[in-house]
């Protein structure tokens, strides 16, 4: 994330994209308030030109490579 504005909550599920609806992993919070969701490819998209105009970006698009945890029941 980048700016000096307060970090906002995570990204959950029912986040969704506002070019698509597919799941947000990115997060634009304007300057003059508000907020714009992206999924990754969006958001990769559009990131430089939201930073131009001063926008803060809150990037979770490293949670698409994460493994899942699997519960000890789980296991095969």
């Amino acid at each position: 994330m980048t700016g000096a504005l307060a970090p906002t909550k995570p990204l959950s599920v029912a986040d969704r994209c506002d070019r698509c609806g597919a799941q947000a992993y990115v997060r634009a919070v304007l300057v003059g308030g508000g907020d714009l969701l992206f999924c990754a490819h969006h958001g990769r998209k559009y990131a430089e030109a939201l930073r131009a105009t001063g926008a803060d970006i809150q990037d979770e698009t490293d949670r698409l490579n994460a493994t899942p945890a699997v519960a000890p029941d789980e296991e095969r």
